[in-house]
């Protein structure tokens, strides 16, 4: 069974619902046939509800979605009251109003810390720090975790990897690193990958030198005493992490090197171009950014996603929601 098949499978009789936002917009709702259709996630839309009605019936879609107009929601006043506590003195009564008419992140994130809906995915059509402010401000962070991250999960074949942080965090610090490597691994779990985490580099086991260096070394002695329960090993360069024949002549005895399935970059900068290396040069498919360590799940599109894209996030989101 493959993986998407394997999400949808733990899903059954979860009641899972997932806001979408951008409920306008055509990725969205062609995503949203295929989800009344396959899976056992039920979408909810914001938007114009005739508009969306109209499209949907058009293609033969006649139940199995919700849709939320934010200018006529019933429970708004509540939603409001909600949003000025949450904040906590930052925002007006008056603010927060305008905030959750103008901007559907906000509005869908409410409905998400309001328990109300399972998880968000978002992002189609608004960039990344659109789809993460809000999801910051209101959701935050779990209990012991000082930042979200972005994990993308690496298809080809029967092949499936987790790459992280390609998304949220620019360069982070030696304890934000090994944070992101431990949240990781928690991800890679949810997909059925056995996690052997590579914290990378440009060196591996010392044939390099510098700051940078020394930051990976210290993330992964951090990351290992926190979680001694985990396979981590760096600091560790990609050819030694993933190659079995490199990994013994460059870090003989690691239970990672060479059979890494979960990979930590240095920077995002790193990250986001071996992700997309990897999807147009190695023919990967890229689902994400999944963003890890939120209390409940909001979900980032890439603004170059299509409806498979968004189907597959949604289903992932709701799979996070409910185990």
């Amino acid at each position: 069974m493959k993986i998407f098949e394997q999400l949808n499978a733990s899903l059954s009789g979860k009641n899972a619902r997932v806001v979408l936002p951008e409920g306008e917009e055509p990725r969205i709702l062609q995503a949203t046939k295929r989800l009344v259709k396959e899976s056992e996630v039920t979408p909810v839309l914001l938007g114009n509800p005739e508009k969306i009605k109209i499209y949907l019936e058009i293609e033969g879609v006649m139940d199995g979605y919700e849709v939320i107009d934010p200018h006529h929601y019933d429970e708004f006043d509540k939603m409001v009251a909600s949003l000025v506590e949450r904040r906590k003195g930052k925002l007006s009564e008056e603010d927060a109003r305008k905030l959750l008419i103008d901007d559907v992140n906000y509005f869908g994130v409410m409905l998400v810390y309001m328990g109300l809906v399972d998880g968000m995915v978002s992002g189609a059509i608004h960039t990344t720090a659109a789809t993460v402010r809000p999801a910051l401000q209101i959701i935050k962070t779990q209990p012991g975790i000082s930042r979200t991250s972005g994990a993308l999960l690496m298809i080809r074949g029967d092949e499936r990897y987790i790459f992280s942080d390609c998304a949220i965090n620019i360069k982070p610090e030696a304890d934000v690193l090994a944070e992101i490597a431990i949240n990781s691994a928690s991800t890679a779990k949810m997909f059925g990958i056995d996690p052997k985490i590579a914290m990378l580099s440009y060196s591996t086991k010392g044939s390099g030198f510098g700051e940078d260096v020394d930051r990976v070394v210290e993330a992964t002695r951090i990351a290992q005493e926190q979680r001694p329960d985990l396979a981590i090993d760096g600091e560790l360069q990609f050819d030694a992490a993933f190659v079995p024949a490199t990994a013994e002549l460059k870090a003989p005895g690691s239970k990672v090197a060479g059979h890494a399935t979960v990979f930590v970059f240095p920077s995002i900068e790193a990250g986001n171009i071996s992700y997309k290396m990897a999807e147009r040069l190695g023919g990967f498919a890229a689902v994400g950014p999944v963003l890890q360590g939120l209390n409940k799940p909001v979900n980032d599109l890439s603004r170059g996603c299509n409806s498979d894209d968004v189907y597959k996030l949604t289903l992932i989101t709701a799979a996070q929601a409910v185990h």
